[in-house]
């Protein structure tokens, strides 16, 4: 029985799913992280359920996320760039490691929050703190995340969190990793997501789609412009059979991860002929994802601040 019900915002159904970049949805993103011109993002509004995670026994293997009971330092920093490099980073590349029984490394990650956003919080040392995204949406794709995995293992470029941490023509990915990956070697792109408040998330929770209910026609690859290079995301077209979770009340002692590729996912390995559902469901190749409105929330409920980091996996 659903927990909650939430509206979402899906590609509109007329919208041609794409595995591939076709320049047709394209969003540029700013040097302070917010985001500039769009185009072809035409969007409708979906109710559904949601379903009470913490009811459930759901992994980042099999559904795409996972939470843990992970809890850290309470005087961590999280508005301040190389605090959250150097003390935080770490953290996050044991807890994945220690989930998946790989190597992590740290790349990347936003502060997000609405009322940090409105007010043009700058991170010291780093970007303006982001808003909730309330798009269903997937951070790679078959192209982006093995070019993501590429771009890791050169000196980071202009737009890179590790331009200012890593030494000279100093790559995050050791070379090794690298190579073992490029050759077949399996690799995963794992968030990790946390609430940096002291109070419990209630505004603008975060849902997450079981990985095992998404088809690839319901993908609408989207480009993202960056200063120094193409990225590119997933848009979500809605399907009924698509099912969503969240954990209600997160408290900063916890930890989700979401997986955002996992190149030994169906997905990965059918170049986009399989999704994840039936019997090769294992492992998910990712989870999509969107902050929501919950009607459930009171309206004097303290704002969400949360922070994600991205992690490459190397097996």
């Amino acid at each position: 029985m659903a927990s909650t019900e939430g509206t979402f915002q899906f590609m509109a159904a007329a919208s041609e799913p794409s595995l591939y970049r076709n320049s047709k949805v394209v969003m540029q993103r700013l040097p302070n992280g917010n985001t500039g011109f769009a185009q072809g993002v035409e969007l409708e509004s979906h109710s559904l359920p949601i379903v009470d995670a913490r009811q459930r026994v759901l992994t980042c293997e099999d559904n795409g996320f996972e939470l843990l009971h992970a809890p850290i330092a309470a005087e961590l920093d999280f508005l301040d760039h190389a605090e959250v490099v150097g003390n935080y980073y770490p953290i996050c590349e044991a807890l994945v490691a220690e989930c998946t029984g790989a190597r992590a490394y740290a790349f990347d990650h936003n502060i997000r929050s609405a009322s940090g956003q409105e007010a043009q919080v700058q991170i010291k040392g780093g970007q303006e703190v982001q808003g909730p995204a309330h798009i269903v949406h997937g951070d790679y794709t078959l192209r982006s995340a093995p070019d993501r995995l590429e771009q890791l293992s050169r000196p980071p470029s202009g737009n890179d969190t590790l331009r200012g941490v890593l030494a000279k023509n100093q790559e995050l990915l050791p070379t090794e990793a690298y190579l073992a990956a490029k050759d077949g070697a399996r690799y995963a792109i794992i968030n990790v997501w946390r609430n940096v408040s002291d109070e419990p998330v209630s505004t603008h929770p975060l849902a997450l789609c079981d990985a095992r209910t998404v088809a690839p026609d319901e993908l609408v690859v989207f480009e993202i412009h960056y200063p120094d290079r193409i990225g590119e995301n997933y848009f979500a077209k809605f399907s009924p059979a698509q099912r969503m979770y969240y954990y209600p009340h997160m408290t900063r002692d916890e930890a989700l991860l979401i997986k955002q590729w996992d190149s030994a996912g169906p997905l990965a390995l059918s170049n986009g002929v399989e999704g994840d559902g039936g019997d090769y469901s294992k492992p998910a190749t990712f989870s999509f994802h969107s902050a929501f409105e919950d009607p459930l929330t009171s309206e004097d409920a303290p704002d969400r601040w949360s922070i994600e980091v991205r992690c490459m996996v190397i097996y």
